[in-house]
């Protein structure tokens, strides 16, 4: 199917807009397709032919203004239509398909109770697989839906929902809509209720979860409302819409959707063991970031998809500042260097780096392409810059300009930096075009001989990028000096700094984005100063650095495995012991260090979460992370991971957590030491979709050729496969110890995978295709076939991307097995 392209959407809005949308949909057709009626009010400027957007099971009947429109027009989703000036109606009725990639209207099995749920996850161009419609971000209608649904279903949407005679439910008549923010949640969810400054507040869940759902729903209901006080006091506008309902569903394919009114989230996030501080952070960072949403992106749309960092940059920053201001999350902007900006560093360094803004979106899955960590970890760095440079005071009173000049209505970049410019009265081009409009992230390096810090461009992206950020010194881990500066140019002198400290770090407050460049001695005293340093803020920069310079073949790998022993002893954020952790496994160890050096780094690793959970308080967040760590790295099957899987000596607080037990059993499948028959009787004390999931992965882990031809095939022939079961096999699939196990794959990865576009939607295709990398085989030889398949003319555009991005993190592999060989 076409993509709908930018010149497309601009000529059918000048010819058409939308007054209201009336959408009737049957869902009690049974289990694979659903009924689906639109009737589209429309208002023609002048005669003309565009198109609608329909991508039907079948498609029954078309008529304008009563008159029939012929059916077998329809083409590639695209259904003819001709209108002359004034108003018309259109109405279509079709038989659409439930899908199972979590694109369109997902329809999911719970094994739990054998119960059905539906939601819908519409973004970017999905909508046509529900209902009728001009699927572009700036033709927006209210609109009127009704559903039929199974006499046992619930029905959420964006307006609240009354169900009349003959199960029909009537959701309430919205305010306008971009089409891709339609939400529709249905089957058996079970809800807690609450209510707070006059709005209804819904939490929703399976039947199976309200275990969990009631367990957490204090604390995520205390976390929206303080959300909602909060935007509500900065952004001068009440909430705009309808209830609130949050639904968590299975199989959703992001962590969460803004549908205003209905936010969708993974349900993952009803954690159903232990469950540690950052997890729970990234949980409430998450539920604050689609509220603000409501405002970025709901209440104003961007007017085309290359200013979706107008929604993405604004509630990833949002979000961040509320939970440090109205939460007791202070540490959030912590969590943010370890866990955002980190992934944001890691898409500026690949191919596909591209602006924050303004990036060419000729159609709309090239500006899907886009949606990563630049578009939300860059961005809300850069508006941190920008609160720098015009301050907050102006800054908030530019988002009010903008928020109330556009409610309703969709938004550009210009208009933005216009109300930022109205409020500040500062000259705003000059910035957007460094900060916003291109791409690339400067490397900020002090010269201790000279006293001065200078700032490099990349030589592909060269820009002039001032930065307001901060340098501190450090000796014995305590901090000796610290100062604020601005730097506009290449190179500015640094006065009252410590020059002789032992540490000297660019950037410590990471309040600009930025990679720290540490001198040779900084670089030699990290393993005495980073334990002993009391800054976490510091200590997240100087992790995220590394990071990078292991990425780039500046820093020796080897290193950092140093430093996980050294410093994770002592680290007590969860967010840096986890993401570092995290990091080194899976990274570092596996992938950077040569083969015959992976298993000692691993038992370091596995000593170092041995020591940490001896000293722990039991039951804390600190002893679960160690825990995991220990049962990611340790090779002590018959001291640790049998025992443990067994259900005997478990640390405190892990009695009885699945979660854990797969992790477990996945190692031990992974080792060869328990096989099918096992992952079958543990599936069978967990029949849930985690459980499920878990099976899936230790089956696919199982180190025989039988297990791994029988995993792969399920991978890539099994149409009746979820998009989170795909992700689950190949989590599992490229982990035994004896690679000559997998190696074969490693061709048929780049002739198999891409031919999955068949039967399965390109969002899920492209995750699938970036976890089942063969990341592990790094050797000129899978460069070369991930060359020539990406010579191929036929990859979906979101699949090449994330082939793209993973081959540039094999070419790093190579460039730092090559400049760090070892012995």
């Amino acid at each position: 199917m076409p993509s709908l392209t930018r010149d497309e959407a601009l000529h059918r809005a000048d010819l058409l807009s939308v007054t209201r949308m009336e959408v009737e949909l049957d869902l009690d057709r049974g289990a694979e397709t659903f009924g689906s009626l639109t009737r589209m009010h429309l208002t023609a400027s002048g005669e003309g032919t565009t198109f609608v957007d329909c991508t039907p099971v079948t498609l029954h009947s078309a008529t304008l203004d009563g008159r029939p429109v012929d059916v077998a027009t329809l083409a590639e989703g695209r259904l003819p239509l001709t209108v002359t000036t004034g108003e018309h109606v259109l109405e279509v009725e079709a038989t659409m398909g439930f899908s199972h990639d979590g694109e369109g209207l997902h329809r999911a099995t719970d094994p739990a109770d054998g119960e059905d749920y539906v939601f819908s996850h519409l973004f970017l161009d999905a909508a046509p697989a529900v209902f009728a419609c001009l699927d572009q971000p700036d033709i927006k209608a209210p609109y009127a839906v009704s559903v039929k649904a199974p006499a046992q279903w619930k029905v959420i949407g964006n307006g609240a929902g009354t169900m009349a005679d003959g199960g029909v439910w009537h959701l309430a008549e919205t305010k306008p809509l971009s089409t891709y923010f339609v939400a529709l949640c249905a089957g058996p969810y079970v809800s807690v209720l609450d209510e707070h400054d006059g709005i209804r507040l819904g939490l929703w869940a399976r039947a199976s979860m309200a275990e969990q759902l009631e367990e957490h729903a204090p604390e995520m209901l205390a976390v929206t409302r303080a959300s909602f006080d909060y935007f509500h006091s900065i952004f001068g506008i009440r909430y705009p819409f309808d209830d609130y309902d949050q639904v968590f569903v299975p199989e959703f394919n992001a962590g969460a959707m803004e549908n205003p009114g209905c936010v969708v989230l993974r349900d993952s996030y009803l954690f159903r063991g232990a469950v540690g501080r950052d997890e729970l952070l990234t949980r409430a960072n998450t539920i604050s970031h689609e509220m603000a949403h409501m405002w970025f992106g709901d209440l104003v749309s961007p007017q085309w998809w290359d200013d979706l960092w107008l929604n993405e940059s604004f509630a990833e920053y949002m979000a961040h500042r509320c939970l440090v201001e109205a939460t007791d999350y202070t540490e959030a902007w912590i969590d943010s260097t370890m866990s955002r900006k980190s992934w944001g560093y890691s898409a500026e360094r690949k191919p596909s780096t591209h602006p924050v803004a303004g990036s060419p979106a000729p159609d709309a899955k090239s500006a899907l392409a886009n949606f990563d960590g630049i578009s939300y970890a860059k961005g809300a760095a850069v508006i941190r810059q920008l609160i720098e440079f015009i301050g907050d005071d102006a800054f908030l009173t530019g988002i009010r300009e903008y928020l109330a000049a556009h409610s309703f209505g969709n938004g550009t970049l210009a208009d933005f930096l216009r109300a930022m410019e109205s409020a500040s009265g500062r000259e705003l081009d000059t910035w957007s075009r460094g900060w916003l409009e291109t791409a690339g992230v400067d490397e900020i390096e002090v010269a201790r001989m000279a006293g001065t810090v200078s700032r490099t461009a990349p030589v592909a992206y060269p820009a002039d990028r001032p930065h307001v950020l901060d340098i501190a010194t450090y000796d014995g881990g305590v901090e000796t000096s610290r100062v604020d500066l601005t730097l506009e140019g290449a190179e500015a002198p640094v006065p009252d700094v410590d020059m002789e400290a032992p540490l000297i770090l660019p950037n410590a407050g990471d309040r600009t984005w930025a990679t720290p460049v540490l001198d040779d001695r900084s670089l030699d005293s990290l393993r005495g100063q980073l334990p002993l340093l009391s800054d976490a803020q510091a200590r997240a920069v100087i992790w995220v650095g590394l990071r990078d310079g292991v990425a780039t073949a500046r820093v020796d790998p080897r290193l950092l495995v140093d430093l996980g022993e050294d410093a994770l002893v002592t680290e007590d954020n969860d967010s840096i012991f986890s993401r570092a952790g995290m990091h080194l496994t899976a990274r570092v160890i596996r992938v950077l260090l040569p083969e015959e050096e992976q298993a000692a780094a691993r038992a370091r690793l596995a000593h170092v979460g041995e020591k940490v959970l001896a000293a722990a308080e039991p039951g804390s967040s600190r002893a679960l992370h160690a825990a995991r760590l220990v049962a990611r790295t340790t090779d002590d099957v018959e001291g640790r991971l049998v025992p443990w899987a067994d259900g005997r000596g478990l640390p405190a607080g892990l009695e009885g957590d699945a979660d854990f037990r797969w992790i477990l059993l996945g190692q031990l499948s992974r080792r060869g030491v328990i096989g099918a028959e096992e992952i079958d009787r543990a599936l069978e004390e967990d029949r849930t979709m985690t459980g499920q999931l878990g099976a899936l992965s230790a089956r696919a882990a199982i180190p025989t050729a039988e297990a791994k031809g029988a995993a792969w095939a399920d991978l890539t022939t099994n149409r009746e496969r979820s998009n989170h079961e795909l992700v689950a096999i190949s989590a599992g699939f490229w982990g035994p110890e004896d690679l000559s196990l997998v190696e074969p794959y490693v061709a048929r990865y780049f002739t198999e995978v891409p031919l999955m576009t068949e039967w399965l939607g390109e969002d899920a295709l492209s995750r699938v295709a970036a976890v089942n990398y063969p990341s592990r085989f790094v050797s000129e030889e899978t460069l070369q076939l991930s060359r020539a398949c990406l010579a191929r003319e036929d990859l979906q555009q979101g699949v090449r991307r994330q082939m793209i991005d993973a081959q540039s993190e094999l070419e790093e592999a190579l460039a730092s097995r090559k400049a760090f060989p070892g012995s």
